[in-house]
């Protein structure tokens, strides 16, 4: 198992070249924000592109927070909510694997999308994934579910390789979906 040392509160992110938002941090989400996160995952967007539950409501995201809790707690996932001041705009997170390895996923609410902050985000938590007094790990798994462009272009720039198309790879609420797959080992240009 990879040695967990990540802190759930990162370096504010807003000073992250390019992007302006100097209130934006990462900060792992607590029960204090159920509301919030339900209200964010009502939108089609997340819904489309994501495994959260549809419909989605507050016991939902009472769930997901205690499972974020867990995480931390046990060192498997490592999870972000994206704020802008005390308003959370997004989720970032990597779930850890074996071999110093983790799958990465992220969403971002629609008014928080096309200013940059996912990209800085982005690179805040690979920066601290591969940062050996970070997590120190080797290597990100990213997927998407086939046409979710924005999440792509995000990785791609992250300088994620997307390797292909698997068909049929992904599970959402019941139903195989085609994925494309991309990973960044630690030792990529960036």
């Amino acid at each position: 198992m990879v040695r967990v040392t990540a802190s759930p509160v990162l370096a504010p992110i807003g000073a992250v070249a390019g992007v302006r938002a100097p209130g934006l941090v990462l900060q792992a989400p607590t029960e204090a924000d159920a509301d919030a996160v339900a209200a964010a995952c009502q939108d089609p967007q997340i819904q489309e592109w994501t495994t959260v539950p549809a419909p989605y409501d507050r016991a939902d995201a009472e769930t997901f927070l205690l499972a974020v809790e867990r995480g931390w707690a046990d060192g498997t996932m490592l999870t972000w909510a994206i704020k802008d001041g005390n308003a959370i705009v997004g989720m970032i997170g990597l779930a850890l694997e074996p071999v110093r390895s983790a799958e990465l996923g992220y969403w971002l609410v629609p008014a928080a999308r096309g200013r940059g902050w996912m990209g800085a985000a982005l690179r805040v938590v690979v920066d601290h994934a591969f940062d050996h007094d970070g997590v120190g790990l080797d290597r990100l798994l990213w997927h998407a579910y086939v046409g979710n462009w924005p999440s792509r272009r995000v990785a791609e720039r992250a300088g994620f390789r997307v390797e292909g198309t698997i068909r049929a790879h992904g599970i959402q609420r019941g139903r195989r979906r085609d994925s494309w797959i991309g990973t960044l080992l630690r030792t990529d240009q960036r």
